[in-house]
Protein backbone atom coordinates (compact mmCIF):
# COMPACT_ATOMS: atom_id res chain seq x y z
CA UNK A 1 0.00 0.00 0.00
CA UNK A 2 1.13 3.24 -0.99
CA UNK A 3 -0.05 6.92 0.17
CA UNK A 4 0.41 10.15 -1.37
CA UNK A 5 -1.24 13.69 -0.09
CA UNK A 6 -5.21 12.81 -0.36
CA UNK A 7 -4.33 9.89 -2.59
CA UNK A 8 -3.72 6.06 -1.78
CA UNK A 9 -3.01 3.16 -3.90
CA UNK A 10 -3.17 -0.86 -3.04
CA UNK A 11 -1.77 -3.51 -5.19
CA UNK A 12 -0.73 -0.99 -7.44
CA UNK A 13 -4.32 0.23 -8.18
CA UNK A 14 -5.80 3.66 -7.23
CA UNK A 15 -8.60 3.65 -4.88
CA UNK A 16 -10.69 6.12 -6.20
CA UNK A 17 -9.93 5.37 -9.75
CA UNK A 18 -9.94 1.89 -9.93
CA UNK A 19 -12.29 0.46 -6.97
CA UNK A 20 -12.65 -3.13 -9.06
CA UNK A 21 -9.28 -3.84 -9.13
CA UNK A 22 -8.56 -2.62 -5.89
CA UNK A 23 -11.62 -4.52 -4.38
CA UNK A 24 -10.19 -8.22 -7.08
CA UNK A 25 -7.00 -7.44 -5.10
CA UNK A 26 -7.83 -7.60 -1.26
CA UNK A 27 -9.03 -10.41 0.95
CA UNK A 28 -10.14 -9.47 4.24
CA UNK A 29 -10.84 -11.56 6.97
CA UNK A 30 -12.55 -10.56 10.21
CA UNK A 31 -12.51 -11.55 13.63
CA UNK A 32 -16.18 -13.39 13.33
CA UNK A 33 -16.82 -16.62 11.36
CA UNK A 34 -17.74 -15.46 7.67
CA UNK A 35 -19.46 -18.61 6.39
CA UNK A 36 -23.17 -19.18 7.21
CA UNK A 37 -23.81 -21.74 10.06
CA UNK A 38 -26.03 -23.52 7.88
CA UNK A 39 -24.18 -24.12 4.56
CA UNK A 40 -22.06 -26.59 3.87
CA UNK A 41 -18.04 -26.09 3.49
CA UNK A 42 -17.61 -26.37 -0.07
CA UNK A 43 -20.99 -24.67 -0.75
CA UNK A 44 -19.71 -21.66 1.02
CA UNK A 45 -16.19 -21.74 -0.82
CA UNK A 46 -18.11 -22.32 -4.39
CA UNK A 47 -20.39 -19.16 -3.52
CA UNK A 48 -17.75 -16.98 -2.23
CA UNK A 49 -16.17 -17.80 -6.00
CA UNK A 50 -19.19 -17.60 -7.80
CA UNK A 51 -19.59 -13.77 -5.96
CA UNK A 52 -15.85 -12.71 -7.49
CA UNK A 53 -17.25 -13.38 -10.90
CA UNK A 54 -15.69 -16.86 -11.36
CA UNK A 55 -16.99 -19.25 -13.62
CA UNK A 56 -18.93 -22.32 -11.98
CA UNK A 57 -16.88 -24.32 -13.30
CA UNK A 58 -13.51 -22.41 -11.99
CA UNK A 59 -15.19 -21.66 -8.81
CA UNK A 60 -15.63 -25.59 -7.71
CA UNK A 61 -12.30 -26.28 -8.90
CA UNK A 62 -10.42 -23.24 -6.66
CA UNK A 63 -12.94 -24.72 -3.97
CA UNK A 64 -11.74 -28.13 -4.05
CA UNK A 65 -7.73 -26.68 -4.39
CA UNK A 66 -8.39 -24.72 -1.33
CA UNK A 67 -9.78 -27.63 0.81
CA UNK A 68 -7.08 -29.57 0.01
CA UNK A 69 -4.57 -26.91 0.82
CA UNK A 70 -5.70 -26.45 4.15
CA UNK A 71 -6.89 -29.65 4.83
CA UNK A 72 -10.46 -29.64 5.01
CA UNK A 73 -11.13 -32.28 3.33
CA UNK A 74 -13.30 -34.68 5.65
CA UNK A 75 -14.99 -31.39 6.58
CA UNK A 76 -16.03 -30.64 2.91
CA UNK A 77 -19.56 -31.81 3.38
CA UNK A 78 -20.54 -30.84 6.48
CA UNK A 79 -22.34 -27.89 8.22
CA UNK A 80 -20.21 -24.70 9.36
CA UNK A 81 -22.03 -25.13 13.02
CA UNK A 82 -20.95 -28.69 13.16
CA UNK A 83 -17.44 -27.23 13.03
CA UNK A 84 -14.60 -26.62 15.77
CA UNK A 85 -12.90 -23.39 16.05
CA UNK A 86 -9.82 -24.17 14.34
CA UNK A 87 -11.24 -25.73 11.18
CA UNK A 88 -14.04 -22.87 11.29
CA UNK A 89 -10.80 -20.46 10.82
CA UNK A 90 -9.23 -22.73 8.08
CA UNK A 91 -12.80 -22.01 6.19
CA UNK A 92 -12.28 -18.60 6.86
CA UNK A 93 -8.76 -18.08 5.69
CA UNK A 94 -9.96 -20.63 2.21
CA UNK A 95 -13.03 -17.77 1.71
CA UNK A 96 -10.60 -15.18 1.86
CA UNK A 97 -8.13 -16.32 -0.74
CA UNK A 98 -10.68 -17.66 -3.27
CA UNK A 99 -9.92 -14.81 -5.32
CA UNK A 100 -6.12 -15.18 -4.74
CA UNK A 101 -5.76 -11.73 -3.61
CA UNK A 102 -2.78 -10.32 -3.53
CA UNK A 103 -2.84 -8.34 -0.50
CA UNK A 104 -4.89 -10.36 2.40
CA UNK A 105 -5.94 -8.76 5.45
CA UNK A 106 -6.36 -10.93 8.62
CA UNK A 107 -8.15 -9.54 11.42
CA UNK A 108 -7.29 -11.38 14.95
CA UNK A 109 -7.14 -14.45 13.30
CA UNK A 110 -6.25 -16.68 16.14
CA UNK A 111 -7.50 -14.83 19.18
CA UNK A 112 -9.38 -17.38 21.52
CA UNK A 113 -7.69 -20.59 19.78
CA UNK A 114 -5.58 -22.89 21.71
CA UNK A 115 -1.78 -23.20 21.48
CA UNK A 116 -1.93 -26.21 19.23
CA UNK A 117 -4.43 -25.10 17.20
CA UNK A 118 -3.06 -21.78 16.58
CA UNK A 119 0.37 -23.16 15.32
CA UNK A 120 -1.70 -25.33 13.15
CA UNK A 121 -3.23 -22.69 11.35
CA UNK A 122 -0.02 -20.31 10.89
CA UNK A 123 1.57 -23.59 9.32
CA UNK A 124 -0.77 -22.93 7.01
CA UNK A 125 -1.14 -19.79 6.56
CA UNK A 126 2.95 -18.97 6.23
CA UNK A 127 2.72 -22.56 3.50
CA UNK A 128 -0.23 -20.91 1.30
CA UNK A 129 1.87 -17.09 1.91
CA UNK A 130 4.92 -18.90 0.24
CA UNK A 131 3.38 -20.61 -2.42
CA UNK A 132 0.79 -17.97 -3.56
CA UNK A 133 2.93 -14.44 -2.89
CA UNK A 134 0.40 -12.93 -1.18
CA UNK A 135 1.09 -9.94 1.13
CA UNK A 136 -0.78 -10.38 4.68
CA UNK A 137 -1.15 -7.58 7.16
CA UNK A 138 -2.62 -9.16 10.65
CA UNK A 139 -4.03 -7.42 13.63
CA UNK A 140 -3.26 -9.73 16.59
CA UNK A 141 -3.11 -9.12 20.35
CA UNK A 142 -0.31 -12.35 20.61
CA UNK A 143 2.98 -10.37 20.15
CA UNK A 144 4.66 -13.82 20.41
CA UNK A 145 3.29 -14.27 16.27
CA UNK A 146 4.59 -10.60 15.50
CA UNK A 147 8.03 -11.49 17.15
CA UNK A 148 8.62 -14.72 15.51
CA UNK A 149 6.80 -13.99 11.82
CA UNK A 150 6.30 -10.81 10.90
CA UNK A 151 8.96 -8.78 8.21
CA UNK A 152 7.47 -5.60 9.44
CA UNK A 153 6.05 -4.37 13.30
CA UNK A 154 3.55 -1.21 13.44
CA UNK A 155 2.25 -0.45 17.12
CA UNK A 156 -0.37 2.00 16.70
CA UNK A 157 -1.39 3.96 19.86
CA UNK A 158 -4.59 5.88 20.42
CA UNK A 159 -5.17 5.79 16.76
CA UNK A 160 -1.51 6.73 16.00
CA UNK A 161 1.34 5.08 15.01
CA UNK A 162 4.02 5.30 17.20
CA UNK A 163 6.78 2.40 16.21
CA UNK A 164 7.42 0.93 12.47
CA UNK A 165 10.34 -1.08 12.14
CA UNK A 166 11.22 -5.01 12.56
CA UNK A 167 11.08 -6.92 15.16
CA UNK A 168 14.40 -7.34 16.02
CA UNK A 169 15.08 -3.54 15.04
CA UNK A 170 12.50 -2.30 17.79
CA UNK A 171 13.47 -4.85 20.34
CA UNK A 172 17.14 -3.44 20.24
CA UNK A 173 16.45 0.07 20.11
CA UNK A 174 13.37 0.72 22.45
CA UNK A 175 13.75 -2.06 24.93
CA UNK A 176 17.20 -3.94 24.97
CA UNK A 177 18.24 -7.12 26.93
CA UNK A 178 17.55 -7.74 30.30
CA UNK A 179 20.15 -8.81 33.20
CA UNK A 180 19.05 -9.26 36.64
CA UNK A 181 21.83 -9.54 39.08
CA UNK A 182 21.56 -10.49 43.29
CA UNK A 183 24.59 -9.25 44.88
CA UNK A 184 25.66 -8.23 48.24
CA UNK A 185 25.48 -4.92 47.86
CA UNK A 186 22.57 -3.58 45.14
CA UNK A 187 22.90 0.16 45.95
CA UNK A 188 26.56 0.08 45.42
CA UNK A 189 27.19 -1.61 42.13
CA UNK A 190 23.26 0.49 40.79
CA UNK A 191 25.56 3.66 41.48
CA UNK A 192 28.56 2.66 39.69
CA UNK A 193 26.69 1.36 36.47
CA UNK A 194 25.08 4.89 36.12
CA UNK A 195 26.03 6.23 32.88
CA UNK A 196 28.58 3.10 32.13
CA UNK A 197 29.21 2.41 28.34
CA UNK A 198 26.28 -0.27 27.36
CA UNK A 199 24.20 0.09 29.93
CA UNK A 200 20.48 1.87 29.32
CA UNK A 201 19.18 1.98 33.03
CA UNK A 202 19.54 0.92 35.96
CA UNK A 203 16.32 -0.03 39.17
CA UNK A 204 17.85 -1.48 42.32
CA UNK A 205 15.31 -3.72 44.36
CA UNK A 206 16.26 -4.95 47.58
CA UNK A 207 19.27 -7.00 47.01
CA UNK A 208 18.27 -7.07 43.02
CA UNK A 209 19.94 -5.24 40.21
CA UNK A 210 17.64 -4.72 37.01
CA UNK A 211 19.69 -3.57 34.21
CA UNK A 212 18.98 -2.48 30.55
CA UNK A 213 21.75 -3.19 28.52
CA UNK A 214 22.33 -2.86 24.30
CA UNK A 215 24.44 -6.58 24.14
CA UNK A 216 23.86 -8.27 27.80
CA UNK A 217 26.14 -11.13 26.31
CA UNK A 218 29.11 -7.99 26.46
CA UNK A 219 28.64 -6.40 29.01
CA UNK A 220 27.52 -9.17 31.76
CA UNK A 221 31.26 -10.29 31.82
CA UNK A 222 32.04 -6.52 32.06
CA UNK A 223 29.60 -6.25 35.09
CA UNK A 224 31.06 -9.34 36.05
CA UNK A 225 34.56 -7.96 36.81
CA UNK A 226 33.17 -4.94 38.02
CA UNK A 227 31.59 -6.26 40.88
CA UNK A 228 34.60 -7.91 41.63
CA UNK A 229 36.66 -5.47 41.99
CA UNK A 230 34.94 -3.33 43.79
CA UNK A 231 34.48 -6.31 46.57
CA UNK A 232 30.62 -6.85 45.88
CA UNK A 233 29.73 -10.43 45.50
CA UNK A 234 27.26 -11.28 42.58
CA UNK A 235 25.05 -14.14 43.97
CA UNK A 236 22.67 -14.68 40.86
CA UNK A 237 22.91 -13.46 37.09
CA UNK A 238 20.42 -14.07 34.61
CA UNK A 239 20.00 -12.56 30.95
CA UNK A 240 16.81 -12.17 29.43
CA UNK A 241 16.01 -11.25 26.07
CA UNK A 242 13.42 -8.51 25.11
CA UNK A 243 10.15 -9.10 23.97
CA UNK A 244 7.71 -7.08 21.92
CA UNK A 245 5.67 -6.56 25.15
CA UNK A 246 8.88 -4.68 26.74
CA UNK A 247 8.73 -2.51 23.31
CA UNK A 248 5.00 -2.02 24.00
CA UNK A 249 5.52 -1.03 27.66
CA UNK A 250 8.44 1.18 26.87
CA UNK A 251 6.46 3.25 23.94
CA UNK A 252 3.30 3.36 25.95
CA UNK A 253 4.39 2.57 29.66
CA UNK A 254 1.62 -0.19 29.86
CA UNK A 255 1.56 -3.48 28.87
CA UNK A 256 -0.65 -4.80 26.27
CA UNK A 257 -2.14 -7.04 28.36
CA UNK A 258 -3.39 -3.63 30.46
CA UNK A 259 -4.28 -2.19 27.42
CA UNK A 260 -6.55 -5.05 26.19
CA UNK A 261 -8.14 -5.22 29.93
CA UNK A 262 -8.94 -1.62 29.47
CA UNK A 263 -11.26 -2.91 26.77
CA UNK A 264 -10.18 0.89 24.76
CA UNK A 265 -10.01 -0.23 21.24
CA UNK A 266 -7.45 2.62 20.61
CA UNK A 267 -4.59 1.50 22.27
CA UNK A 268 -5.05 -2.16 22.02
CA UNK A 269 -3.68 -3.14 18.50
CA UNK A 270 -0.55 -4.28 17.41
CA UNK A 271 -0.42 -4.64 13.09
CA UNK A 272 2.10 -6.80 11.18
CA UNK A 273 3.01 -7.18 7.71
CA UNK A 274 4.41 -10.01 6.39
CA UNK A 275 5.38 -10.18 2.76
CA UNK A 276 5.75 -12.93 0.39
CA UNK A 277 8.86 -13.57 -1.99
CA UNK A 278 6.80 -11.06 -4.53
CA UNK A 279 5.60 -8.74 -1.79
CA UNK A 280 6.88 -5.14 -1.30
CA UNK A 281 6.84 -3.87 2.28
CA UNK A 282 6.03 -0.56 2.71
Amino acid sequence: MTFSGPSARIAGFDVAKDRDSVRRSLGYVGQGNGAGHNQRVRDELVVQGLCYGMTRRRSRTRADELIEALELGELAARTVSTLSGGQRRRLDIALGLVHRPSLLFLDEPTTGMDPQSRANLWDHILRLRREMGTTIVLTTHYLDEADSMAERVIVVDRGTVIADDTATALKSELAGDLIVLTVSDASALGALLVGAAGVRDVTVAGSRLNIRVERAEVVLPDLLRLSESHGITVHTADMTRPTLDDVFLGLTGRSLRESAAAGNPDIDNTALETAGAAGELR
